[in-house]
């Protein structure tokens, strides 16, 4: 009976997974590290964050500074070898992942996933956990038509245009069965807040 009672206590206190994505977008970078960093010091009992980089989010992570940063922060990070490693579709098909967050997602991986196309590691792993019934949440670089502004890493602005064709990607994303379209880093919290918040409250 007590040997019983600790296995089930082992097994509530076991750390649901969390795959977070980043491809090579500067804008909202700095941003959604600092929300994620936040989020992994509220959610530490209950979640465990494993970071998968693109290979253009390695680059642009060093770029921008913030490779260290990121690593002192989080335990586990992943960089993409292919579509298929490591072996991030597998765990998602397999149910070990709570739910994949993509954030920020680049306008490239954006307008790939709308298409149906799985030739970079979070593409591929995107689909198959829809395919799996896993949810997957995305924060594009770009949200809404026009101009906008963006911080290079010297700390200076550059104006860039999002463009129609970007947004009718986002638009088709968002019509998916499964995807969630986040528009800024802030909305990742409600995101925990739904996966984890709402179970410990019942």
């Amino acid at each position: 009976m007590a040997v019983g009672t600790v296995e089930m206590e082992k097994k509530q206190k076991k750390k649901r997974r969390v795959a977070w994505g980043i491809t090579g977008s500067g804008n909202r970078l700095a941003e959604t590290i600092e929300t994620m960093k936040q989020i992994n010091k509220q959610y530490q009992t209950e979640t465990r964050i494993t970071i998968y980089l693109s290979k253009a989010g390695d680059q642009v992570l060093r770029f921008y500074g913030l490779f260290k940063d990121l690593k002192e922060n989080f335990d586990k990070m992943r960089v993409e070898v292919n579509s298929n490693i490591p072996t991030l579709a597998v765990q998602l098909q397999s149910g070990k992942i709570e739910f994949l967050l993509i954030a920020p997602a680049t306008s490239n991986t954006v307008a790939k996933i709308a298409m149906g196309i799985a030739d970079t590691l979070l593409c591929n792993a995107t689909i198959m956990a829809l395919k799996s019934f896993v949810p997957v949440y995305i924060l594009p670089c770009d949200y809404k038509e026009g101009v906008t502004a963006t911080q290079l890493p010297d700390g200076s602005e550059m104006k860039i245009r999002v463009r129609k064709e970007d947004v009718e990607h986002i638009k088709k994303l968002a019509a998916m069965d499964g995807v969630f379209v986040l528009e800024k880093p802030k909305e990742i919290d409600h995101v925990f807040q739904k996966h984890f918040k709402l179970e410990e409250a019942s």
